[in-house]
């Protein structure tokens, strides 16, 4: 009877080009031994990593994800991203707990060019605590289907969450780099993800001045002129640009917030009737 054999976790880190991709190669020169199964992508900086790259990975499977920059105050550019980073990682954190996810899946540290054994070090200790939390789903008790509607479900808002928390994930809080710890909680990830807000073009009093059409960040509005204008939900990022272009003589775009959109007009009433000019 042969035995069982554990596979591996899947680790992706996404490090930076100056320090931690330099730890990292200091490791393979220098013969420090990590985990082969722990796969980096090489950025030029960790303010480069994204709440949507994490969500990525997650859902495509990964067990755990790292990120790694520079120390602090060490960024080799004058943006000082690595604060970013670290901002970012905090809200990730906290939203894929609401997603189902083990916060202690995501991680972030730095490490400098010269410090080989450190990036060692710190490969190994993260692939431990993540083989003993297990595969993806199994330390939360998440069923499959349920974990990848949660992570679905907090990938489509991530746009509209960037665009409400980027004041916070721009802070560089470097007199108390500790205090990005408590950045965020988790009232407020439920309280920002429980009010949603979603926009709704009022047929009856949309105009078809393509205003909005043209706005949109993201082409979710179906529109041509004299065409009574639709705001396709699923692609929506409810930035609220619609909103803010509509012209105020007209007020067409509606803000609705804990209740189903109304279904857009049909197809053949769509169509603006227009007086010819006398």
């Amino acid at each position: 009877m042969s035995a069982k054999i554990a596979l591996p976790p899947k680790i992706v880190g996404i490090i930076c080009n100056w320090c931690c991709y330099g730890g990292a190669d200091l490791c393979g020169v220098s013969r420090f031994q990590y985990p082969p199964h722990i796969r980096l992508i090489r950025v030029m900086c960790s303010a480069r990593a994204d709440i949507k790259h994490i969500f990525h990975a997650f859902s495509n499977g990964a067990d755990g994800m790292l990120v790694g920059g520079c120390h602090l105050d060490d960024c080799h550019y004058i943006t000082h991203g690595n604060y970013e980073a670290m901002s970012m990682v905090q809200l990730a954190k906290k939203l894929l707990a609401h997603a189902g996810v083990d916060p202690r899946r995501l991680r972030i540290e730095w490490v400098s060019a010269g410090e080989g054994i450190r990036f060692a070090n710190l490969m190994n200790e993260f692939s431990r605590e993540i083989e003993g939390l297990g595969p993806l789903g199994q330390a939360e008790g998440e069923k499959p289907d349920e974990l990848e509607a949660g992570l679905a479900a907090v990938t489509r808002l991530i746009p509209y969450i960037k665009l409400v928390k980027k004041e916070k994930l721009s802070l560089h809080l470097r007199e108390n780099p500790a205090a990005y710890d408590d950045l965020y909680t988790m009232d407020e990830i439920e309280e920002l993800l429980g009010s949603v807000p979603s926009f709704y073009i009022d047929p009856d009093r949309c105009q078809a001045c393509m205003i909005c059409s043209r706005r949109c960040p993201v082409n979710a509005i179906d529109g041509r002129k004299n065409r009574i204008h639709v705001i396709d939900q699923k692609r929506c990022i409810h930035c609220g640009t619609c909103l803010d272009v509509c012209p105020p003589k007209f007020g067409a775009i509606c803000t609705i917030v804990d209740e189903p959109v109304p279904p857009p007009p049909l197809e053949e009433k769509r169509m603006i009737a227009r007086k010819a000019a006398s």
